[in-house]
């Protein structure tokens, strides 16, 4: 069984992102800007925000991480995300998900300029994607891709089933997978036999939030697995939405959790950010 690994996949691509950027600052154009707003002090999203950080800095941008308290008023919030769309410095602009129950994410999604909207969740860019069009790659979905075309997994004529139907990453992995002619089998919550449904599938996405879903009878021998799922267990370890003991001798591919698809996103988020200022100039 092959395991789709990012780190092959991270070191090649942020070389080509570093030697980009150094060649931007060798003309002496400014180098790529990305800003990160947090509200509150969730943990996994204090981590997420610090490795955006580090990364940012190691691919040669510059970047800023504004925070505000769990309590704050969403209207400070959505002031201060208005001056960064209009700062011209500024390429990228994310906004931390989950937020605090204060906030509305349908209106959310509509704060970020869809020209900064490095995450890809504003509806402009949703609809683009949808129509063939895409401006940027939503994070997860598009390090999916980039993991699957580096270890030359082809999805085109191939029965392609997404567990999930997110607006982060079900969905517009759906999206993603049409629009490279993979036949497209989504199940959720309301699925009647999914077990049989998923059986039928080449390549199994799986991003349902749920430790453990897929089992041995969900898998056909052969088939790739991607498990964006991550938990951690009363023990501490890391876990994803596939039962990997289950499913041991199943797969052709699979890949691990940690160290799948979450630096994949991280990855993508550099690169939309790099293609947003590339536009600008």
């Amino acid at each position: 069984m092959i395991i789709l690994k990012a780190k092959p996949v991270i070191e090649k691509r942020r070389a080509e992102l570093i030697a980009k950027v150094q060649n931007l600052s060798a003309q002496g154009k400014r180098v790529p800007h990305l800003s990160v707003v947090l509200v509150g002090n969730d943990p996994a999203s204090q981590i997420y925000v610090s490795k955006k950080e580090t990364t940012a800095s190691l691919v040669g941008f510059t970047h800023e991480s504004i925070r505000f308290p769990s309590d704050v008023n969403p209207e400070l919030v959505r002031l201060k995300v208005q001056e960064l769309n209009q700062n011209p410095a500024v390429d990228g602009i994310l906004i931390q998900r989950p937020l605090p129950a204060q906030f509305q994410e349908s209106e959310v999604s509509l704060w970020v300029h869809p020209e900064k909207d490095v995450d890809c969740l504003h509806p402009e860019n949703i609809g683009l994607l949808v129509t063939g069009n895409p401006r940027f790659s939503p994070c997860t979905p598009g390090g999916i891709m980039l993991l699957l075309d580096h270890y030359e997994i082809a999805v085109q004529g191939k029965v392609v089933c997404v567990i999930g139907r997110s607006a982060i990453v079900g969905k517009p992995l759906a999206a993603l997978l049409l629009l490279r002619n993979a036949t497209v089998i989504q199940i959720h919550r309301a699925t009647q036999n999914p077990a049989e449904l998923c059986r039928l599938a080449d390549v199994i996405c799986v991003a349902a939030g749920s430790r453990g879903l897929v089992q041995e009878s969900w898998v056909k021998p052969g088939a790739v697995i991607v498990d964006v799922g991550i938990h951690r267990t009363a023990e501490g370890k890391i876990t994803g939405d596939v039962d990997v003991n289950s499913v041991a001798t199943l797969p052709s591919a699979m890949s691990p959790v940690p160290g799948g698809v979450g630096p994949m996103t991280i990855q993508v988020l550099l690169e939309n950010t790099f293609t947003s200022a590339l536009r600008k100039r």
